[in-house]
């Protein structure tokens, strides 16, 4: 992020969008677009951008942007859609740069190579218009059965070490919809069907295969499983999915430190969601009605002291550890939630995978601040559940020590279990701090990470601020 002009927030922008000014230029009018027209507007002041088929002004945006003028600027005149999946594809761009929008691209035909055999569906999917060239995906497929009170959805992944965590499944708004995860794809059954019934999974690891038990609410004969929905039987890149959310409710909001809670959130009664280690979802809700979207990475209610339980989560309920910033839009409206209330919480995303940690015999966690939230589950999984790691150590980053997140369980940790230590440093310690204290650097690391024996292999694994993050890389 970079500073911003005053008067430049995202409530600013929000009030010039809806101040009824010409934005885009066009006086209201949409047009097609073509490459060449795309590209003659790539200067700052008049800078388009095409974003999945869409074409938006994003000239008047450019003082509001928070990662700033010349991040856009990598994109003016060009489509930016891989630009803006690598960055921040959970931002609700639609919602934010509605007024912005100039048009659609021109749709240039699609040829299929010569003797190559490829099947052209086009799939309407909520929002947007999406052409899939599809080829052949023989990994998955699906079937059902019924008897007088189950439904049985099964699907064939043939994908050996299926678990859990691969497969997530919502029966709610009139639709089934399972997806299953493998690696940077995903399989989708979605069906439009009312459905608001109890889920069961079963799981066959070794073989690969799933299956979705409803319960009928009537002792009825289905003829069939409904009708298909949006994406509907397709094996595509998780990237090219729209986010899926569901509602959940708020039921606890506990205080950690002096501008840091925890906030609990049950999932729908038919959901099924696992969040793997180090893994985010998105929180979405509507403020002054424009919708907007944050990342943050579910943690466990506590640290377990116990490593012969294996399971510290009971799949109903997922724990945020949020700070609230008191000029933050998004934090404020959060903690003005009431017991009860719903957000809406997305699907998990990221591409941390654990065998990084199964192969490591040296784990090194850099956390800066709430950058700590990410290292709650990795803790716990590499304590429980790694037994070639030799030693883990957290070197944790704050200001004062009233900022410290867990301090006592951390502590507590560190006496029950020999290779774990925690290291403690403020930026801005009393006088009557005795432990380490500074920013990130080079020497101060240099006391902490190191090899627990000459040709170790060391994973480190880093979270926090932006410039935080980049100096630990560095």
């Amino acid at each position: 992020q970079v500073p911003l002009k005053p008067g430049r927030s995202l409530m600013d922008w929000i009030r010039l969008t809806k101040s009824g000014k010409d934005l885009t230029g066009l006086k209201g009018r949409l047009i097609e677009v073509s490459e060449d027209e795309l590209a003659k507007h790539n200067k700052k002041e008049d800078c388009w951008i095409c974003i999945r088929g869409f074409v938006y002004n994003v000239t008047p945006y450019m003082e509001y942007h928070p990662g700033g003028e010349d991040e856009l600027m990598k994109a003016a005149g060009t489509d930016g859609t891989d630009l803006f999946d690598q960055v921040h594809r959970w931002v609700n761009y639609e919602s934010m740069l509605k007024e912005c929008l100039v048009g659609r691209m021109a749709v240039k035909p699609i040829s299929a190579p010569k003797g190559e055999l490829e099947f052209k569906y086009v799939l309407i999917c909520p929002k947007k218009l999406y052409t899939f060239l599809l080829l052949s995906f023989l990994f998955y497929s699906y079937d059902w059965f019924q008897t007088d009170s189950l439904i049985t959805v099964v699907i064939y992944t043939k994908q050996k070490d299926m678990n859990a965590e691969l497969v997530i499944v919502d029966c709610q708004d009139k639709r089934l919809r399972g997806e299953i995860i493998m690696d940077d794809y995903s399989y989708l059954v979605e069906v439009g069907r009312y459905c608001n019934f109890a889920v069961e999974i079963n799981i066959a690891e070794k073989i690969g295969k799933v299956e979705i038990i409803l319960k009928k609410k009537d002792n009825i004969h289905w003829k069939m499983l409904g009708q298909p929905w949006g994406c509907h039987n397709t094996f595509i890149k998780r990237t090219d999915r729209e986010l899926f959310y569901r509602k959940c409710k708020l039921v606890s909001k506990t205080e950690v430190t002096h501008d840091t809670k925890l906030f609990c959130l049950m999932l729908p009664k038919g959901t099924h969601l696992r969040v793997p280690t180090g893994q985010h979802v998105y929180l979405k809700q509507t403020i002054t009605g424009t919708e907007a979207v944050k990342p943050y990475t579910p943690v466990l209610p506590f640290l377990p002291l116990d490593f012969q339980e294996t399971s510290h989560h009971d799949g109903v309920h997922i724990y945020l550890m949020i700070k609230i910033y008191s000029c933050g839009l998004f934090t404020q409206a959060l903690d003005h939630l009431q017991i009860g209330d719903y957000i809406s919480v997305s699907n998990p995303e990221g591409n941390f995978k654990k065998s990084q940690v199964q192969s490591s015999e040296d784990l090194i966690l850099l956390a800066g601040g709430t950058g700590f939230t990410p290292m709650v589950k990795l803790l716990n999984f590499a304590l429980t559940e790694v037994s070639c790691l030799r030693t883990v150590k957290l070197i944790f980053f704050n200001k004062t020590e009233d900022d410290i997140l867990w301090r006592n369980q951390l502590e507590q940790l560190a006496l029950k279990d020999e290779r774990f230590e925690v290291h403690f440093i403020l930026s801005l310690p009393t006088k009557d701090w005795v432990g380490k204290q500074g920013k990130i650097s080079s020497p101060l690391l240099s006391e902490f990470v190191k090899r627990s024996r000459k040709d170790s292999k060391v994973l480190i694994c880093i979270c926090g601020p932006t410039p935080f993050t980049e100096q630990g890389v560095q």
